[in-house]
């Protein structure tokens, strides 16, 4: 029974989430954080934003108030967020063009350090394992998509909270809760209800009544668009005239999709250095030439992504 389902997903999420407790939640106020939030309600959510652009902080406001939060925001500047982009590259060994939902990590967690927190919950893995991303829906075979990488998620909190002596705690990528999550059927994780498709339609569905309707019913708002980090595109973007892309394009041997990323690898070449070769029993990324496990299909080191065959 899809109701079974329900409790059951809503019990298993409280006990991984109560089962290894922190200190501090990055906080977006998306689904996925205000969720973790309405759980240990008592923990002190941060959220970050670039000056004043993006609505997470809108989305993180109405859960303050719902749940008396210790809430934080931490608003960063144009300046300190361009400055810091060769630290991230550094530690991320990236030049992926998602760096902009990495920096809202890196400032979460740079804040995190600073008020002493030491142990600290993302909501990495939610939308993974709930279909939470659009393209999910054309995927075929959508449940043997989400077992296979589910053995292979890798998050950046996880190298960036290392760099800054903080334990990442990720409730969704609990062993246990990860099984269960693969057990619930893809027709209940994708829905169409009212001429609308929903993404992670189960876990909105646990904690109907639990959070706002305006928090369980809002769309997908990646972290770089609600935090407004997606800022740093344009400001990156000026920095390259059109004739200087085309011209790096043709002298690097690299398939960039846009001229961030090639900020970001001309970043990458002075403070990392060489892209990685493929090794025994890897293959070459096609953009990029880094090695990658055979049965991959997202780059690590460029970001490329090639298309899922399952």
């Amino acid at each position: 029974m899809v109701k079974d389902r329900i409790f059951e997903l809503k019990e298993r999420l409280i006990e991984a989430v109560k089962k290894n407790p922190s200190e501090g939640l990055l906080f977006s106020g998306g689904l996925d954080s205000a969720i973790l939030a309405a759980i240990a309600s008592q923990t002190k959510a941060i959220t970050v934003s670039l000056e004043s652009y993006g609505e997470d902080i809108k989305y993180a406001h109405l859960c303050t108030k719902e749940f008396n939060l210790k809430h934080y925001h931490k608003r960063i500047t144009t300046t300190e967020a361009v400055d810091a982009i060769p630290e991230v590259i550094k530690i991320l060994k990236s030049f992926d063009p998602a760096i902009p939902n990495d920096m809202v990590v890196y400032f979460g967690l740079k804040f995190a350090e600073e008020m002493g927190i030491k142990k600290i919950m993302t909501g990495d893995g939610s939308d993974e394992l709930f279909a939470g991303y659009s393209f999910m829906k054309d995927i075929n075979n959508l449940s043997n998509y989400i077992e296979h990488i589910s053995h292979s998620m890798q998050f950046s909190s996880n190298k960036i909270g290392i760099f800054f002596g903080i334990e990442i705690i990720q409730p969704y990528l609990d062993k246990e809760f990860i099984e269960f999550s693969l057990s619930i059927p893809p027709e209940i994780k994708i829905k169409r209800k009212k001429g609308k498709i929903w993404g992670k339609w189960i876990l909105r569905k646990a904690f109907e009544g639990v959070l706002p309707r305006g928090i369980i019913w809002q769309d997908k708002r990646p972290l770089e668009y609600g935090s407004g980090m997606t800022k740093l595109r344009e400001i990156i973007s000026l920095r390259i005239s059109d004739k200087k892309f085309e011209e790096k394009k043709r002298s690097y041997p690299i398939k960039f999709i846009n001229k961030e990323h090639l900020y970001y690898y001309e970043i990458y070449r002075n403070i990392v250095g060489e892209i990685p070769k493929p090794k025994l029993g890897q293959k070459a990324c096609p953009a990029c030439g880094a090695g990658m496990d055979t049965n991959a299909f997202h780059c690590k080191v460029c970001g490329n992504v090639q298309k899922w065959k399952g």
